[in-house]
């Protein structure tokens, strides 16, 4: 049985996307056959990966519209053990097609469990908000993971989320359960970072992880590239963070991590070294 991860804040700008591509990648990468589900009308997950959005026969949405099955929207990312159900605009109204569809919150559900089995891991891309989108991929999930930016207003709205979690738990998705917090955009030069992972832990206590995602150029520029960080530059600073990231949730210790091959030649800049002082 696959783990099946929503990647959620109805924050936007948290770094959701980045870590659905990374995440998605190191474990792919590490040998696990995981698919990826962009959820998010902007497709950002899609062409972050390398796929042309606006080029894709199908997509999410006609998943969740017309329960069209999932292996009929499936497409090779062109990485190793990695799979996507894409998204693009088309899905930017499907909240509103979906309202008064029978079973509306259990469609995306209902969509992958034929295939599920298929995957290691399943992780999907939730948009900004907490509406119907984000209810069908927490009633698909087995757990949620929760990315905080480092910065001012991070922790504004999580009770809400959280209510939201619990709300869906209660009523749709008994197994349901917070997977892990990550802190992302990290620049550990601002008082304002610390500040907010002290926060953070006090909040989550133990579900924090322990790998702090550094604010990095090389992260925000892969995506230009329709490249995740471990393709781009895996010498960068930022790669290193989302490999340890990925060991950590797999729950591999350090003395025993998995690499990711080196697959690229090395390119490193010391401009990426600048975020790590601590």
């Amino acid at each position: 049985m696959p783990k099946i991860i929503a990647i959620c804040n109805q924050k936007g700008g948290v770094g959701k996307t980045t870590t659905a591509i990374n995440l998605s990648t190191c474990l792919a990468l590490s040998g696990r056959k995981t698919l990826l589900i962009d959820s998010d009308p902007q497709g950002n997950a899609t062409s972050g990966i390398g796929i042309n959005k606006h080029d894709v026969p199908k997509s999410v949405y006609d998943i969740l519209v017309d329960e069209l099955p999932a292996n009929e929207v499936i497409l090779n990312s062109g990485i190793s053990n990695l799979s996507v159900i894409p998204s693009n605009l088309n899905l930017t109204g499907a909240e509103v097609e979906l309202v008064n569809m029978l079973g509306r919150e259990n469609r995306l559900k209902k969509a992958i469990t034929p295939i599920s089995d298929e995957y290691d891991f399943i992780i999907i891309d939730c948009p900004p908000s907490l509406g119907l989108l984000t209810v069908n991929a927490l009633n698909a999930a087995n757990s949620v993971l929760i990315p905080i930016q480092c910065e001012y207003y991070a922790l504004e709205g999580l009770s809400q989320l959280v209510n939201t979690i619990n709300l869906v738990k209660e009523n749709l998705n008994p197994a349901l359960v917070i997977e892990g917090v990550l802190l992302t955009m990290a620049d550990y030069r601002s008082n304002l970072t610390k500040e907010v992972i002290k926060e953070a832990r006090n909040f989550f206590k133990e579900k924090v992880y322990d790998t702090v995602i550094p604010r990095n150029i090389k992260i925000t520029e892969a995506p230009g590239f329709g490249k995740p960080i471990a393709l781009y530059d895996r010498t960068s600073i930022g790669a290193q963070r989302y490999e340890e990231f990925t060991n950590e949730l797999l729950g591999v210790k350090k003395e025993e991590k998995i690499e990711t091959p080196n697959i690229l030649p090395d390119n490193k800049l010391e401009e990426d070294k600048i975020m790590e002082v601590k």
